[in-house]
């Protein structure tokens, strides 16, 4: 196996107000840990040019649309890869602008870490405290803030003090705060020496040693089952999918939800144990009814199965959500028609209040919403396990993802 393969992954989003530099952020960690072809460089050095920059707008290398490019903001989610020898990085960079909210939250839903930006300049502002609120309703469970442009507060010492302080009352898990210009590189892969009376870690180095294993859920046995592989002319029959929680092992004993069947793990394929993020087949000791969309789980701590759902969602759609409205709930491997049998309330944007017995949900609104199943599921909180405790919803005649939800 290659040394690149056995390095950990690290899945990041970018996330802040706009004009707060999340663009050339991450240009800039790019460029300065040497993870820019030369056919790419010649292209975003080829566009500053035309654009009259003196400098080269490493912005580009993020801002991929068109209409992004021309309007100098980012719209939609921008995906990127690099390696480093401590660790793989997937990075994604979430728009900043209100009406993107369903965006950012695209971005941030598989993020182990969030970046928040800070203009040094403005300070702790509405639209940081909103990417602070989804960060937090979406159990990210470290984030770290680059207080950016530095360089335009004369490297102050106190103006980032001053940041950090507000900060702190946002309630942030694992909260690094981290001073940096990204326009001139301190702070992002190099030590500054303008900020002497900094002595923490470069947002690189914090990103590479962050510690992530303990995130994932081992104390929930889950395994949604995505397919059964039964081989013609064999007796082999396998339950193949992810591990969502849990360490397994041959042995276990095994409760197949929503059906109630108990039975045994005899054994994996491959290895002896299979954790958290492993795609695996099980094989039971019993001959049983199991198949896509079921969930084995430790019958000593199951999930709850449900005909009725409480959940936290962020609407994705043009078309409101209203009281009675028909959907699909897709949950891990399974996917039930339900009906929104009640909307008990909605975040104001502005204020992050919550505003009970909306009318509708309208697009990037995030509510509470309360579900009836007309099939059980198998549900853990999302504070538990983010695997079975995430949805998404679909529109039933054009097959739409129409929101996000976390289960309550």
């Amino acid at each position: 196996m290659s040394v690149i393969s056995d390095t950990e992954l690290l899945r990041l989003v970018t996330c802040g107000s706009v004009d707060d530099g999340k663009s050339t952020l991450i240009g800039r960690l790019l460029y300065d840990s040497k993870q820019i072809f030369a056919d790419q460089l010649e292209h975003i050095e080829e566009a500053s040019r035309r654009r009259g920059y003196e400098t080269v707008d490493l912005a580009l290398l993020t801002d991929g649309l068109r209409a992004e490019r021309e309007q100098g903001i980012t719209i939609d989610v921008a995906y990127r890869s690099f390696v480093t020898p401590q660790r793989r990085f997937q990075l994604a960079d979430a728009p900043g602008h209100v009406q993107y909210t369903r965006n950012m939250v695209t971005g941030a839903s598989t993020a182990d870490l969030a970046i928040i930006l800070v203009d040094a300049r403005n300070g702790v502002v509405e639209q940081t405290r909103r990417h602070a609120y989804i960060v937090s309703i979406l159990g990210i469970p470290h984030v770290a803030v680059a207080v950016n442009k530095m360089d335009l507060v004369d490297w102050s010492e106190e103006r980032f003090d001053e940041i950090v302080a507000e900060l702190r009352t946002l309630g942030l898990p694992d909260l690094h705060v981290i001073p940096l210009s990204a326009l001139h590189g301190d702070n992002v892969v190099e030590s500054s020496e303008r900020m002497p009376w900094y002595d923490g870690p470069t947002l690189l180095e914090h990103l590479e040693t962050v510690e992530i294993a303990a995130d994932r859920d081992f104390a929930h046995r889950r395994f949604p089952v995505q397919w059964v592989i039964r081989p013609v002319g064999t007796d082999y029959r396998g339950y193949a999918g992810r591990v969502a929680g849990g360490a397994w092992r041959a042995g276990d004993d095994v409760v197949v939800l929503p059906s109630g069947l108990r039975t045994r793990v005899a054994a994996i394929d491959p290895g002896d144990e299979a954790v958290p993020g492993q795609s695996v087949t099980l094989l039971l000791e019993d001959d049983l009814d199991v198949g896509r969309g079921d969930l084995l789980a430790d019958p000593t701590c199951p999930p709850q199965v449900v005909r009725e759902l409480t959940a936290t969602v962020c609407w994705m759609s043009e078309r409101p959500l209203e009281p009675r409205a028909r959907v699909l709930v897709k949950h891990a491997t399974r996917t039930v028609p339900a009906r929104a049998d009640e909307l008990v309330s909605v975040v104001d944007i502005h204020t992050l209040a919550d505003v009970p017995g909306p009318e509708r949900l309208e697009l990037n609104d995030i509510g509470v919403v309360r579900l009836r199943l007309a099939e059980p599921l198998a549900v853990d909180a999302y504070s538990d396990n983010h695997a079975t405790g995430a949805f998404i919803l679909i529109d039933e005649s054009s097959n739409e993802t129409i929101a996000a939800g976390m289960v309550l």
